[in-house]
């Protein structure tokens, strides 16, 4: 099993065996749905388990809070997400398209995306545990698109772009496609 395929079948509060993930992937799936038709306000963990058919209790022993469900919705479809995006000579060009693809993940899904920035606003320390494991994982990406040289300041003004936009997404300013062009306008003006 490769490093990424063992990530996935972790859960945030311990290792998983085969039928611990298939259930997690089901209250995973199930969540996403759920927040379609219930929006984030109206969804439950109780909503989740009974659509993903197992018991409220079982959901429960796998995540603390709808917070921590959401937060890990975005989490497994940050890791599934192709990276490097691109392997263009230009690290400009390699920034810019890690930061899209970041930003796209959930831009189809209006609840969802919603959902993922208020989760990621919580409080919750499993969701701080997957916020520092997804704000790890971006910056990893943004370093390696920057090369090995990166500037730690420039990788942080990227990465506070980055979180402001989707904060401002999430409030409703603009949609995830328009928030994308955004970053990718603020990335430029860093990158000179």
């Amino acid at each position: 099993m490769s490093e990424s395929e063992s990530i996935i079948l972790e859960a945030t509060r311990r290792r998983l065996t085969e039928k611990q993930a298939d259930t997690v992937d089901k209250l995973t799936k199930a969540a996403v749905e759920v927040l379609a038709r219930e929006g984030f306000a109206g969804m439950t963990i109780r909503m989740v388990a009974a659509a993903a058919g197992v018991g409220t209790a079982t959901a429960y022993t796998y995540f603390s809070s709808k917070e921590h469900l959401v937060a890990e919705v975005f989490w497994r479809r940050l890791l599934a997400s192709s990276a490097p995006v691109s392997d263009d000579p230009d690290p400009t060009i390699r920034v810019i398209a890690e930061l899209r693809n970041i930003a796209m993940l959930v831009a189809d899904e209006q609840e969802l995306s919603g959902a993922v920035t208020s989760a990621l606003l919580g409080c919750d320390p499993d969701v701080a545990h997957l916020r520092a494991r997804i704000g790890m994982e971006i910056r990893k990406r943004l370093v390696r698109a920057l090369g090995p040289d990166a500037d730690r300041d420039v990788v942080e003004s990227l990465e506070l772009v980055y979180a402001g936009a989707l904060v401002r997404a999430g409030m409703g300013y603009a949609s995830y496609s328009e928030i994308a062009d955004r970053i990718e306008k603020s990335a430029l003006l860093i990158l000179k």
